[in-house]
């Protein structure tokens, strides 16, 4: 189990839809101990896999005294109930922006042993369960903006202290991916 380094606005990993998890082995396990990790290190409500650099449908959560993980989620809606709040993103840090979610959502997916999972979630779990999925395809909450909210938050993006648009994202190799390109080494 080790902490992580987060990858941030810009890398192409975070929109880039994640592919699911067919090994349900000790691999999977390891990057699930990692994201919980990292989340708790930098006391983030959920992790997901991408933001690790890892292109599968994994992310993990801590809200409300809930500690959990979900893997290969489906969302549905049991109704048309809005919320509206702030939200943020540990690879956006430091930001937040009023964000329209759904109030209600039930997570369904496996755990990392491939055993089925149900999530039930309002409010702040709902709000995670929805964000972390949609790193999952590629989505980020900046996407959810209305155009006056997106233009404002980029403005802000390019003022925070961590962004820096001359350089390039720096891609690293994850270490849950043992051939990552197919190469067979």
């Amino acid at each position: 189990m080790t902490v992580q380094p987060i990858r941030l606005f810009g890398d192409p990993v975070l929109r880039t839809p994640a592919d699911p998890v067919v090994d349900f082995d000790a691999e999977l396990r390891r990057l699930v101990a990692d994201l919980t990790d990292t989340m708790r290190e930098q006391n983030g409500a959920g992790l997901a896999a991408p933001q690790l650099g890892v292109s599968l449908r994994v992310f993990t959560f801590d809200v409300d005294d809930v500690l959990g993980h979900l893997i290969n989620p489906v969302l549905e809606f049991p109704d048309e109930e809005e919320q509206d709040g702030p939200e943020g993103c540990l690879s956006i840090p430091g930001l937040y922006f009023d964000t329209k979610r759904r109030q209600n959502v039930i997570a369904k997916g496996f755990s990392s042993f491939g055993d089925p999972m149900q999530i039930v979630g309002t409010g702040l779990m709902a709000r995670c369960l929805q964000h972390e999925t949609d790193h999952l395809d590629g989505v980020l909450f900046l996407d959810r903006l209305d155009s006056q909210g997106r233009k404002e938050a980029m403005k802000a993006i390019r003022q925070a202290e961590w962004y820096d648009a001359a350089a390039p994202p720096t891609v690293k190799l994850s270490p849950h991916i043992s051939d990552p390109f197919g190469l067979g080494r």
